[in-house]
């Protein structure tokens, strides 16, 4: 669990329901029509703007922005110079015990299609298509909670401006303007709630794991293809740990 993500969220709601409650009523602030003019409004124009089968597929997606445990690379990095060590000592196919000790599903199609004699030039190009569209998974999941946060405080402002035309409409009777210019005002706060503290972070959590997976996996080609070479250990090491800060490097070949 990221823990980030969870106090981030209730964090914020809680200062926000904090304030309201500090300067009134919590009642104030929940309108029914508003919420439904907020919530139907911003996911029916989603349903227009998307397939019916990625939108559900984005609630799948959406748990990345909650899931704390990721793969360190500093981990993956001796996973690979121990391939490496075995692979200069026993060959090529004593890489296939490797594959029970990662549950990896990158890692271990890379193992195979070297154990299987495939040729660097192809391994590489299977492994990089597969990374383009594993990103393109990634970008749109993103890109669906970005536009959320684009059409809920629109459709905060439509909420906003029906209120509006109700509150003319009834302009006959000043005692009604107060509360129905407050009820006009709800639907947008909701929209922006909604965008800002939940849409939008989410989306910059997603393409912030992105970006760690892409490079984690762009990291575990380079690697398949120095272990396929033949690469000296120490070598493969230095050149992965290119990827990483250097705080993060821990080599098994130099010490400080």
């Amino acid at each position: 669990m990221d823990f980030a993500t969870i106090i981030g969220i209730l964090g914020g709601f809680g200062l926000v329901i904090v304030a309201v409650v500090s300067g009134g009523g919590l009642t104030w602030f929940l309108d029914g029509p508003s919420a439904m003019i907020v919530l139907g409004g911003t996911f029916g124009a989603a349903l227009i703007n998307y397939p019916l089968s990625d939108l559900l597929g984005v609630i799948k997606v959406a748990k990345n922005a909650f899931q704390g445990k990721k793969q360190q690379a500093d981990v993956v990095i001796n996973q690979l110079v121990e391939m490496s060590r075995i692979c200069r000592r026993e060959g090529l196919l004593a890489l296939q015990t490797m594959i029970k000790q990662t549950k990896d599903p990158f890692l271990i199609k890379g193992i195979k299609l070297i154990v299987d004699g495939v040729e660097p030039a192809h391994v590489s190009e299977i492994l990089e298509t597969e990374l383009d569209f594993i990103g393109e998974r990634h970008r749109l999941g993103a890109e669906i909670f970005t536009t959320l946060g684009n059409f809920a405080p629109a459709m905060g402002l439509v909420g906003t401006l029906i209120g509006l035309v109700q509150m003319l409409q009834q302009m006959n009777n000043p005692g009604t303007i107060g509360p129905a210019m407050a009820v006009a005002l709800i639907t947008t706060f909701y929209g922006v709630i909604l965008a800002n503290l939940v849409f939008l972070p989410i989306a910059g959590k997603l393409k912030t794991r992105s970006s760690q997976e892409l490079m984690l996996k762009q990291l575990i080609i380079n690697g398949i293809l120095s272990i396929q070479s033949g690469d000296n250990p120490r070598v493969l090491e230095q050149k992965l740990h290119s990827y990483i800060a250097p705080r993060e490097r821990r080599s098994k070949f130099y010490h400080d």
